[in-house]
């Protein structure tokens, strides 16, 4: 009976959030702000911001942008972002970076997006320096240059940065700008799992069910999909349930197996209906029954 099983290869892009420095103005700022009074914390910033303080410039605009303290208006986000990144701020150059590419409060453009990503990836961010390494990945704002792209990721990897290691997994497993080595994407898939990447739990669940870069083990390829599965991961979910329907690295449970996959179909795995659909056909009526009990009851724990 065919199963489908689904293979993730994704990628994402980050937000950036402000610590601040200390100064007398920031004090009484920063007491506001622990108070959660949005209201007052916002005219404390705008006081700093129109005196030209560049960090609360920057949280001036994440108030406009996230809609605290103030109605929501992405055109004065970018304003307030705008004038920290012109004098420098890293994270307002991210954040604008943000705003560009995804067309918030100003016109769709990824050529400024590359712009204030460049400006902030020199600076050592590591959030600048994933999204810059996903726009030569994709070629948005610039030529594609899969080389370009690893040197990004690469520089945020190597700092730590969960989702660039899952992206620098990816170059590594399909040979994108480097040789094709799947050890090297194990390696990074790893480090990003153990931090808690549903995104890598997944594709090293994968790199284990086919013996890619490692010894092929079922009970691993378990593990993970079920730790981004756990967290919600459709992928996962339907891959978690091929395992039981074909009892790979756990007994063979055909209840199990359909309440993963129907879990899957209902987080948007089409897979995950399509391998339902298969199984009930191979299952009692009271079997169906009680697996759609157990994923209503998952659902209602998670």
């Amino acid at each position: 009976m065919k199963r489908f099983i689904a293979c993730l290869l994704g990628v994402l892009l980050t937000f950036s959030v402000v610590i601040p420095a200390a100064n007398a103005g920031w004090e009484e700022a920063m007491t506001v702000a622990a108070s959660d009074d949005d209201a007052t914390a916002f005219m404390e910033w705008k006081i700093l911001a129109d005196q030209g303080d560049v960090e609360a410039q920057v949280n001036l605009g994440l108030m406009y942008d996230n809609g605290r303290g103030v109605d929501q208006d992405y055109k004065q986000a970018v304003k307030w972002y705008q004038l920290a990144a012109d004098q420098g701020d890293v994270l307002a150059q991210v954040n604008l970076g943000l705003m560009y590419d995804n067309g918030r409060g100003v016109d769709q453009d990824y050529k400024q997006a590359v712009k204030w990503y460049q400006l902030a990836a020199d600076q050592g961010s590591v959030l600048a320096q994933n999204n810059l390494g996903l726009m030569y990945d994709n070629g948005r704002g610039v030529d594609q240059d899969y080389k370009q792209a690893v040197k990004w990721y690469q520089l945020a990897a190597d700092q730590g940065d969960a989702l660039a290691q899952v992206n620098l997994g990816l170059m590594y497993d399909n040979g994108r700008g480097v040789d094709q080595d799947y050890k090297q994407a194990v390696k990074w898939y790893h480090l990003a799992a153990d931090q808690g990447n549903a995104l890598a739990q997944v594709n090293l669940g994968l790199m284990y069910v086919n013996g890619r870069g490692v010894d092929q083990d079922y009970k691993q390829a378990v593990k993970w999909y079920q730790l981004a599965a756990d967290q919600g991961n459709a992928l996962a979910q339907n891959n978690l349930g091929l395992m039981y329907d074909s009892g790979r690295g756990v007994a063979q449970d055909y209840k199990m197996a359909h309440m993963y996959y129907n879990i899957g179909a209902a987080n948007g795995s089409d897979s995950g209906r399509k391998n339902r659909d298969e199984i009930a056909k191979i299952m009692t009526p009271q079997q169906i029954a009680e697996a759609q009990q157990m994923a209503r009851e998952w659902m209602a724990k998670h």
